[in-house]
């Protein structure tokens, strides 16, 4: 069974690329939270199909519907949300859905239609004599499910499945600035050979207040404006255009790109994770190093500490804080307060129209050619909103166990 997160806040999805529907289960969210669809949808925007020039030509509107675990007083504005129906032979029917509630502590159920299929693109891959990828899931998954499974736009092995993994995200960011002001930004770095040094690490250093770790609101919200109005979702303009050019070039060559992705907690909470078997350090690497297309995965100053001497590599301590963050914000599995820091390398998107060498789902060598597609010449360009979604839901995971610690007795209380 598959849970992103948990044991206390979590999420489970269900749903394939080319399927109805996309169902987000979310368990273990704190009543009292204040969720409005119009925030979780702005998130959802940034992972939707065709809202990138440089990604897939699929367009969805990913329409966020949400059915359980809000309310509110007011009902009117509690189901104010989207009408959706069915339409069975004479019994036509059609109910509101959520707009805006507080959680209630239990579960939180989300569905996101789909509508922009092209199943027949898929045919080539169908059965035992279908065709198989180089790259792609196509063999090992139809072996694992004994030849019963959805191959149309990669069935459940598609970037589409992260439309849970965003609005479960996206409750924990609210979640996180609520509580502790946390903010979760991530920028693109690398896109083939062009890496760019305007980094949101390089400016974090910049904007720290050497008295404090945290971070002003306002210079946090400059970077992320320079980051919604980008070509792509990088804080270097110049950078953003040669990326987006080369982004071009490789995609009439019918090939990919791989990219590098920095994701970034600003104002975490201190002293949450544990320190060994569920070190948030490991979590941190499981579910961002997980994610589709992920080759590497590191936290603070990642593979530069090997040409290190501890002396040089060693964050010096004052009353103040940590003076730098070579340690990426994680010591010994536990926050220690300074941003969290990691970057995330995506391999090239593997379905391309080039010819290949491959072989049938009964492993009959082939020619391979893909018919056609639409497919996202590079990965990393939408990806960076499931990154800080999944880093969202580690951090209000983490400090729920954190808190599981520190028992009141008088929260038992009932009269």
């Amino acid at each position: 069974m598959e849970i992103l997160g948990g044991p206390l806040y979590g999420a489970a999805g269900a749903g394939e690329s080319h399927g109805p529907a996309i169902t987000t289960i979310i368990f273990g969210c704190p009543p009292g939270l204040n969720i409005s669809r119009p925030v979780i949808q702005k998130y959802l925007d940034r992972r939707r199909p065709g809202s990138n020039k440089h990604g897939t030509p699929r367009r969805e509107e990913d329409r966020l519907i949400l059915l359980s675990g809000l309310y509110q007083e007011s009902h009117d504005r509690l189901l104010a949300g989207p009408v959706i129906g069915s339409e069975e032979p004479n019994q036509p029917r059609s109910v509101p859905t959520y707009e805006e509630g507080y959680t209630t502590g239990e579960p939180l159920a989300a569905l996101v239609f789909s509508s922009a299929k092209r199943s027949q693109d898929y045919e080539q891959f169908l059965g035992e004599k279908g065709d198989v990828r180089p790259g792609h899931t196509d063999l090992v998954k139809y072996h694992q499910a004994q030849g019963f499974l959805d191959p149309r736009g990669g069935g459940r092995s598609s970037y589409r499945s992260t439309i849970s993994d965003v609005i479960a995200g996206s409750v924990a960011r609210i979640f996180l600035q609520e509580k502790f002001k946390t903010i979760i930004l991530s920028s693109i770095c690398q896109v083939g050979h062009l890496k760019t040094e305007f980094t949101l690490i390089n400016q974090l250093e910049k904007l720290k207040n050497s008295s404090s770790q945290k971070f002003s609101l306002a210079s946090i919200t400059r970077l992320e404006n320079i980051l919604e109005d980008s070509e792509i979702h990088t804080l270097n303009p110049d950078f953003a255009a040669e990326a987006g050019e080369l982004i071009r070039k490789t995609r009439k060559k019918g090939d990919s790109i791989g990219a590098a992705v920095e994701v970034v907690a600003i104002n975490p909470p201190a002293l949450v994770g544990e320190p060994l078997y569920q070190s948030l350090k490991l979590r941190l690497m499981g579910t961002l190093g997980g994610l589709h297309a992920v080759q590497s995965c590191e936290i603070g100053s990642g593979w530069k500490v090997v040409e290190r001497q501890g002396s040089t590599n060693n964050d010096q301590i004052r009353q103040s804080g940590y003076q730098s963050n070579h340690h990426g914000g994680v010591l010994g599995g536990i926050t220690t307060g300074s941003p969290i820091l990691c970057r995330v390398g995506f391999k090239p998107t593997s379905t391309i129209s080039l010819p290949q060498k491959s072989v049938r789902k009964n492993l009959e060598e082939i020619e391979f050619k893909l018919k056609s597609g639409r497919h996202d010449p590079c990965v990393g360009i939408r990806a960076g909103i499931t990154l800080e979604s999944r880093l969202a839901i580690e951090l209000m995971n983490a400090v729920l166990m954190h808190q599981s610690q520190k028992v009141d007795s008088k929260a038992f209380e009932l009269f």
